[in-house]
């Protein structure tokens, strides 16, 4: 019958003998807890600088999605992929966040800009929530429907007066 050669009784043995090793290992090792994983490197980004700060809420005040997914909040940017080196900007400044793209369907070519998790929780909302003042009542509005449906507390205690 035609198809792959036979391995000779060599490689046969060797392998056998290798599999003997690793089950021997693996039946040698102590019970026990596992160690944890090693902490992962502290992820350091500049210190945002005003202008940055203020770019950033006019990118989420103009184009910007506050929701979320039925269990977790997120912060969504949306645009075409003709914006590219500002998603790229985005994911360099804030690396915490994620950067999905490009996509290109339904005549739509586009980057999708997400914040969720602690980052979304301990720098942006307190960001968008110290300069909600700025904010027109559309933009503030969204911002505390999604904090109010996902039980962010601080961010109206954050809350900036009104200009």
């Amino acid at each position: 019958m035609p198809g792959r050669p036979r391995p000779s009784a060599r490689t046969v043995a060797a392998r056998t003998a290798a599999a003997r090793t690793a089950a021997a290992r693996t039946a040698s090792a102590r019970p026990g807890p596992a160690r944890p994983a090693p902490p992962a490197p502290a992820r350091r980004r500049p210190r945002l600088d005003a202008l940055a700060a203020g770019y950033l809420l006019g990118l989420l005040a103009g184009e910007g999605h506050f929701g979320g997914d039925g269990r977790q909040p997120q912060v969504t940017l949306r645009m075409h992929v003709r914006h590219e080196k500002l998603f790229r900007w985005l994911q360099a400044t804030f690396p915490e966040s994620r950067l999905y793209g490009p996509y290109h369907h339904g005549g739509r070519d586009y980057y999708q800009w997400m914040a969720r998790g602690a980052f979304l929780r301990e720098t942006l909302v307190p960001l968008l929530a110290a300069h909600r003042g700025l904010l027109d009542d559309y933009v503030a509005g969204r911002f505390e429907r999604m904090c109010a449906s996902y039980g962010i507390p601080d961010a109206r205690a954050a809350v900036a007066p009104r200009r």
